[in-house]
């Protein structure tokens, strides 16, 4: 059985910073693609950064220059820097992590989120 459990949530006035991070846990055997989403209430969750295993990195648009995606593959964990964060980045985040296990084959798994709320 996989876990992902996030963490670094929180309130925050603009302009101010957060850490999330997510750890994967279990029977893990490989994992590829790591990624953190963000949905607000009426919206579809929507991509904020990826990271792949190489290290590769894509952003949303609303958050390049200021979000930093990173992953410690000792650590099976994701984390995502937020900086200079303005109130349109309220939402909650998820991770989402593709991996294998000893006994299942790639797929995809969702963290439980964690709230984000910027003050104005």
């Amino acid at each position: 059985q996989v876990q992902l459990v996030e963490s670094g949530g929180g309130l925050v006035q603009a302009g101010g910073s957060l850490r999330l991070s997510c750890a994967a846990s279990g029977s893990i055997f490989w994992i590829n693609a790591m990624a953190w989403y963000r949905q607000v209430p009426g919206k579809q969750r929507e991509l904020v950064a990826g990271i792949t295993s190489g290290g590769s990195t894509n952003y949303a648009d609303s958050v390049k220059g200021r979000f930093t995606i990173s992953r410690d593959n000792a650590k099976n964990t994701v984390y995502l820097q937020m900086n200079s964060l303005k109130p349109e980045d309220t939402g909650v985040y998820y991770c989402n992590v593709e991996l294998s296990t000893v006994l299942a084959a790639r797929r995809s798994y969702w963290g439980q989120g964690t709230q984000v709320t910027v003050s104005s």
